[in-house]
């Protein structure tokens, strides 16, 4: 049982849950049961069971008939069980109050969050409500703090991991992960925080909204209507004396600008950028009025990622690649210098994992992520080369030269060590 106040559940029989729930199909009729009974219990199950099962967000959605209820699982929605419109007016009302959302308001889009309490462990759930056709849909999204990991399990190669564990380390500078909504940026952020937080240094983040609680790094959180956005609270920010700076996002000129000012007097400066790929960094500064002649001291690396699901090892099989694969593998292995494929012991010839489906992975043939990346790495060449203002493409040349290995490359390394498949890697790089 769960005993529920504003703001907070406090969730007494996790273990019970946990034991009961191994996949959607158990949450599905474990949902069944409590909807006969009262909303609290079903609410509890809901969350607690998107928890066990790593969901990162619950969909309420309202339809013409009914409501459904799906999951994001290892980013791909997942269907549940629909609703009776009668029982979703309750639980609505119930997160509403829950989360601190206005209850008279149906015709605007609100926010909110509520803490789930487990074993003396908080876990926030940020709640998202938007007016549509048939009512109002609700977003949770799970913030569980157990997600976040370290670098060693960011997916990254060797070789790039050698290269994160230095730059991460750098005294001063800018680390730029770009990507869109959902490809783990945060996640590499705040996994750098942690391999770095120690008592010696001060860190202080500035984000939209504070993700994840930290021990011992000081967190604000911007608020628009007040005012307090990423430019002038990175500006406050520089007066509390920090030795590292995240930055959620730099969204505007003014942020770039102090950004990198901080980065080139002594600061480390974490931050995210909306771009396609690691070389679109340095042209959406430039955008943003950038100096190409402060850039290129500024930025120590620009890291694109995108996040692909890993083959389940419970179900998987291996096959031989199709004639249209062969091609792929083939001419991939063309961009990849020899000296890589020999450490990572990549080979054409290879069996490669063909997804199956069971209990374990929801029938899927997936369960969990990793990431693929790219790496633009700064040095003194690239940076005389950057002050010719080079195009997207011109940059992408030139940091291949460099020995840079484009996401899709990466990603067909990680099929060729079984870790994902083709149709994974087309559908997050589209090639």
């Amino acid at each position: 049982m769960s005993k529920s106040i504003t703001g907070q559940i406090n969730i007494s029989s996790f273990s019970q849950i946990e034991k009961r729930i191994k996949n959607i199909s158990d949450l599905k009729k474990n949902i069944e049961k409590k909807m006969k009974k009262n909303i609290t219990e079903f609410l509890e199950i809901l969350t607690v069971g998107a928890i066990v099962l790593d969901v990162s967000d619950i969909h309420i959605e309202p339809k013409k008939e009914k409501i459904k209820i799906r999951v994001r699982l290892d980013g791909i929605l997942q269907p549940v069980i629909e609703i009776e419109k009668e029982k979703y007016k309750r639980i609505l009302s119930r997160i509403k109050l829950l989360s601190g959302i206005k209850l008279n308001i149906s015709k605007s889009p609100q926010d909110g969050r509520f803490s789930i309490i487990i074993q003396e462990q908080s876990i926030e759930t940020r709640v998202s409500s938007l007016p549509t056709e048939y009512g109002e849909s609700l977003v949770l999204r799970i913030l569980n703090p157990e997600n976040l990991i370290n670098i060693e399990d960011l997916g990254l190669r060797k070789d790039l991991l050698k290269i994160f564990q230095r730059e991460i380390k750098k005294p001063n500078g800018m680390i730029i992960v770009t990507g869109p909504t959902g490809s783990g940026k945060t996640t590499t952020l705040y996994t750098i925080l942690k391999e770095i937080q120690s008592p010696q240094i001060k860190i202080i983040t500035i984000e939209d909204p504070i993700e994840y609680h930290l021990k011992g790094i000081s967190q604000t959180q911007i608020d628009s209507k007040k005012g307090y956005d990423f430019a002038n609270g990175l500006e406050a920010i520089m007066r509390q004396d920090p030795d590292v700076i995240l930055v959620g996002e730099i969204r505007n000129k003014k942020t770039a600008k102090i950004a990198i000012q901080a980065a080139l007097t002594g600061h480390l400066v974490l931050s995210t950028l909306h771009t396609n790929d690691a070389a679109g960094t340095i042209a959406r500064l430039v955008t943003m009025e950038a100096k190409t002649s402060n850039i290129g001291p500024a930025l120590n690396i620009s890291i694109a990622q995108r996040l692909v699901r890993k083959i389940c090892k419970k179900c998987y099989q291996l096959d031989k690649p199709s004639s249209e694969e062969t091609e792929k593998i083939k001419q991939g292995l063309k961009n990849i210098p020899d000296k890589l494929k020999k450490e990572l012991k990549i080979k054409e010839n290879v069996l490669i994992p063909k997804p199956k489906g069971c209990e374990h992975c929801n029938q899927t043939g997936y369960k969990g992520r990793t990431g693929i990346y790219e790496f633009v790495l700064m040095d003194d060449e690239m940076e005389k080369f950057i002050l010719e203002n080079p195009s997207i493409a011109a940059i992408k040349e030139e940091a291949q030269k460099r020995g840079m290995i484009n996401m899709y490359h990466d990603g067909l390394i990680k099929v060729l060590q079984g870790i994902t498949d083709f149709e994974e890697l087309k559908r997050v790089t589209g090639i």
